[in-house]
């Protein structure tokens, strides 16, 4: 027995472990294809284009699964991203440690958005796209618990925007958290579940 239809087929468009893990703990079958997306040049041209992190984050999740959906027009395909915004500054991910260390620097006691987008395209028709907006507080840590989180994550850090793993040992970088756990993690999962039921790929 099965909760999911055997057609369409579908793709998640990311390279993202949580991702992967989020869609398969729900139960859903997909394959899962990487769409190369300069990210940075994206946002690069959202900012001079005046635009806001939200519509960023749909550009991003819209690319991503565009060129997918483009070569293989049959499947249903979900594209997602994220944009980290505190107090007006975007954040990418770090590059090395150090810079890790200076992105935690700047969010430590201060409240961020992560805005996360999902969209998902069959052929050439976007369906749907949806943005949340989670909230995160991280607390006044120390310079020595920073010193000890940089050590016990590693080089995993520079492959989360903020620096952070929220499902691990990320979490004792926070105060306070508003929002779906799922969204945070990269993928607003409910509002993509209820999607996916009314368009028929999961019964209702």
């Amino acid at each position: 027995m099965s909760l999911q239809a055997v057609s369409p087929k579908l793709i998640l468009a990311s390279a993202s472990a949580s991702r992967r893990t989020l869609l398969s703990g729900a139960g859903l079958a997909f394959e899962t294809r990487v769409a190369a997306v300069d990210e940075a040049e994206v946002k690069r041209a959202a900012r001079v284009d005046g635009v806001g992190a939200d519509e960023a984050a749909l550009r991003l999740a819209g690319l991503k699964a565009a060129r997918i959906a483009r070569a293989a027009p049959d499947a249903l395909v979900i594209g997602a991203d994220q944009v980290l915004v505190c107090e007006g500054r975007w954040f990418d991910k770090p590059a090395d440690i150090t810079e890790a260390r200076a992105h935690l620097a700047a969010l430590r006691g201060r409240t961020h958005t992560l805005v996360t987008a999902v969209m998902c395209q069959r052929g050439e028709q976007v369906l749907w796209q949806h943005v949340a907006t989670p909230r995160l507080t991280m607390r006044a840590f120390s310079d020595a618990f920073l010193t000890d989180y940089l050590a016990v994550e590693g080089e995993a850090l520079t492959a989360t925007v903020g620096a952070y793993r929220l499902e691990g040992p990320g979490v004792h970088l926070f105060e306070a958290i508003a929002g779906e756990h799922a969204a945070i993690l990269g993928l607003p999962l409910l509002p993509l579940l209820s999607f996916l039921r009314q368009y028929g790929v999961l019964r209702n």
